[in-house]
């Protein structure tokens, strides 16, 4: 350690400062700084004397700060070296690197382009030979009538109290417990019918043309895991304590539900919508009171996301969708996202204004059960430190 770095660690460890102070100290983007924030390499917390800005931690800043001589890498892969105070979880489900998408060694834009769900989530959860699916059968009850999100989450938690903890069970009967949840997860939302494959089922439960079931098929495998997230510590941590599978996803799946992936996404659905009315003027007005455009430009994908490409590449949009991408892109100078086209095939399908929010957590509900059942048959021990920040005991 550098002399005096100790020192203005500790002279930093009870001080919060702005956003300005924290983007000028690591001379990076506002983007990069939520990044770190949702990886837990800086704590936040709202800000006293106005609860809808945030303060951050001088401590948490200055050990990045010093990781590499002032330089900040924006992603933790598993062959780098781990940041100091930071805890890097091992894990084998997926990769994001050279602009691309892996998952378990398999780039999961081509994989996307004729695998199913079923398929995906065999990858994911290390089946191999192994079916899962083989012979569930039909089981829809509750929440009748709610909306297709509530029936998921109403399915998921069902099967989370109803399944065995996970402690000392082989991994065949935890696959098994998986695949049962998601099955019954597509019963909830689709309703009863004939078996067929997930996507179909889905599509059936949305009334959508069989022939456009192809587009919601690539849809759910895209959406199903990228990279370290609030939703994926979420799952690992509930894994990690003895949770069944559906409970560990379930924990994830309510992080998700709240989180700024979410929350871009829900800002890209609005945008679509407003936008198919006048999309260059929409594009402006964005830019001029934000500097961006809802669902365009992304910090992990700065040369553009894989996933929104392969996701469009195969569609046949109508003039305003088509006009909504190339507005968004010439406008903010970036390459549309995956929130915005999931948002844009959302609307090419005819799904319900949040349907692509649904479409998300379904997806994404395979990858969670992946790092659930990877975190329960192989992952290392999740350790975490409490760091108090409260009023000191006996203060005034």
């Amino acid at each position: 350690m550098a002399p005096g770095a100790g020192e203005r660690i500790d002279e930093a460890a009870d001080r919060w400062i702005p956003r300005a102070e924290v983007l000028s100290l690591l001379g990076v983007k506002t983007q990069t700084l939520y990044a770190y924030v949702s990886r837990g390499r800086i704590t936040a917390r709202p800000d006293p004397s106005d609860p809808r800005r945030s303060l951050y931690a001088a401590s948490d800043v200055a050990r990045l700060k010093g990781t590499s001589g002032g330089e900040v890498a924006g992603q933790v892969l598993p062959f780098e070296p781990a940041v100091k105070g930071e805890a890097v979880v091992q894990s084998s489900v997926s990769l994001a690197t050279d602009g691309r998408i892996y998952y378990r060694g398999r780039d999961a834009a081509e994989w996307a382009q004729s695998a199913t769900v079923e398929e995906t989530a065999r990858l994911l959860w290390g089946c191999g030979d192994h079916n899962p699916f083989a012979g569930l059968g039909v089981r829809v009850d509750g929440a009748g009538g709610a909306s297709p999100r509530a029936r998921l989450f109403s399915a998921l938690s069902r099967r989370a109290e109803e399944d065995p903890p996970s402690q000392g069970r082989d991994a065949a009967s935890l696959q098994r417990d998986a695949a049962t949840a998601l099955n019954e997860v597509v019963d909830a939302m689709s309703g009863p019918g004939p078996r067929l494959f997930f996507h179909q089922r889905l599509a059936r439960g949305w009334k959508m043309l069989e022939r456009d079931s192809v587009h919601l098929r690539r849809a759910l495998v895209l959406a199903a895991d990228h990279d370290l997230n609030p939703a994926v510590l979420a799952t690992r941590a509930a894994a990690s304590g003895g949770a069944s599978p559906a409970g560990a996803a379930m924990a994830g799946l309510v992080a998700l539900s709240g989180s700024p992936m979410a929350q871009t996404l829900k800002a890209a659905i609005a945008y679509v919508v407003e936008a198919r009315r006048d999309p260059a003027a929409a594009a402006r007005r964005h830019m001029d009171s934000t500097g961006g455009v809802p669902g365009f430009g992304s910090e992990s994908f700065p040369h553009g996301d894989p996933r929104a490409e392969a996701l469009l590449a195969l569609v046949d949009l109508p003039a305003d969708l088509l006009a909504i991408l190339r507005e968004g892109e010439a406008a903010s100078g970036s390459r549309a996202g995956f929130a915005v086209a999931l948002a844009v095939l959302a609307r090419r399908l005819d799904l319900p204004r949040d349907g692509a929010l649904d479409v998300l957590l379904v997806g994404r509900l395979t990858g969670l059960m992946a790092h659930a059942l990877d975190q329960i048959t192989d992952g290392s021990l999740i350790r975490a430190r409490l760091r108090y920040v409260g009023p000191r005991p006996g203060a005034e």
